[in-house]
């Protein structure tokens, strides 16, 4: 098949920062193209309309036109054209676009178009308990509304999704995945012991980043040597008007803890899991997510995980298992999860062995692959495409 991806990220050096949705997309996109398949990456949102090719996958940048008050609509139009204009050439057979913001709102293309649910605007504020954009909300609804078919990373996602925007829009679950041979652990590494909590992550609010100090302060009254790692992009704080999240969060640590803080910044994709396997336990006390790549990198790299308890964890953790979950306000429960982890190899190691056994059998980008090109053949035979 020849898919296209309409995305506004991927990680690449050449594309920019790049978050969930982007990785989501890399580990799909590599598998698929292993399994045969032609891959093609529509990227809006770009400073420059640019095509070339990276290991065989088909890179378009899109450079959104800029005039007050018709930069949507006008972004939409040079999408649907070009989108047309490869299928003519038989380039593309079908295109998969995420929810968020609705930008298949308004597309019309002669090949089907689906919506894999990661998770809208309307849907994270809802979780974030912030009011959404109007315009946003609506784009979001009108795609959902218009598309050949939608995949859902979670039960959770897809039935809120209906929920928020008042549909009975009918949904596949497929979840998000991970590229098991990028993701092999190096033994090496995973014998240090050396107490070092990672979070890596974008540094935001609905991620519970304004919850970890307190949670790390009882760490450290514990575990003084511990160790907290971020990686990832500073953010502004919508509630607050503040331009960092992370100089809202140095002053919730104590004085102690501050100092076994270590706030590292973005990091190039190709580097990260180095980060990963180094650490003794990766942490997520997030508040709003669809189906967290991150979580699967950890557990792929059998890193034992402390993550949120909302909606969607369930469909990747068994608690007690293969990692904890807790809700992050419950700081000295979390907290405690993260010391019984320090403390006891045993059960780090018990954690590691099932958390990599859940991601081979569940959440590899070769099933994952698998199970998209299946929804896909269907959706052209149901909308009588060829």
């Amino acid at each position: 098949m020849k898919i296209a991806f309409l995305t506004p990220e991927y990680p690449h050096e050449r594309i920019g920062h790049s978050g969930g949705i982007g990785t989501s997309i890399k580990h799909l996109a590599v598998a698929l193209q292993k399994q045969g398949h032609e891959v093609s990456l529509l990227i809006y949102g770009q400073e420059e309309d640019v095509t070339f090719s990276d290991n065989g996958i088909a890179f378009y940048k899109i450079k959104n036109p800029k005039l007050k008050g018709l930069s949507w609509f006008l972004t939409r139009k040079k999408i649907q054209k070009l989108i047309n204009r490869l299928h003519k050439a038989q380039k593309i057979d079908i295109v998969e676009a995420p929810d968020w913001t609705g930008i298949a709102s308004f597309i019309n293309i002669n090949c089907p178009l689906i919506i894999r649910e990661n998770g809208s605007d309307t849907y994270f504020c809802h979780l974030d308990h912030r009011p959404v954009k109007a315009i946003n909300r609506f784009h979001e609804k009108q795609a959902l509304k218009s598309v050949d078919g939608i995949i859902s990373v979670s039960q959770f996602t897809g039935e809120l999704t209906n929920k928020l925007f008042n549909l009975s829009k009918p949904f596949t679950v497929i979840p998000n995945a991970v590229n098991i041979e990028d993701f092999e652990p190096t033994e090496s590494l995973l014998e240090e012991k050396n107490q070092t909590i990672l979070y890596f992550g974008t540094l935001i609010r609905k991620k519970g980043l304004l919850e970890l100090p307190y949670v790390f302060n009882k760490v450290n009254e514990h575990y003084p040597e511990a160790k907290l790692i971020l990686v990832g992009k500073d953010s502004p704080d919508i509630k607050t008007q503040t331009q960092s999240t992370w100089q809202l969060m140095q002053p919730l640590f104590t004085e102690a803890a501050l100092k076994r803080v270590n706030y590292v910044g973005v990091v190039p994709y190709s580097k990260m899991r180095l980060h990963i396997e180094k650490a003794t336990l990766c942490v997520f006390p997030t508040f709003a997510e669809a189906l967290p790549v991150s979580w699967l990198e950890a557990m792929a790299l059998k890193k034992p995980i402390v993550a949120s308890n909302v909606g969607w964890a369930k469909e990747i953790v068994d608690d007690g298992e293969d990692g904890f979950l807790v809700h992050p306000e419950a700081h000295d429960r979390y907290a405690n999860k993260i010391n019984a982890l320090l403390e006891n190899a045993t059960l780090r190691d018990a954690f590691s062995i099932a958390a990599r056994k859940k991601i081979i059998s569940k959440f590899s980008s070769e099933i994952v692959a698998k199970q998209s090109v299946e929804f896909y053949k269907k959706t052209i035979d149901a909308n009588s495409f060829s």
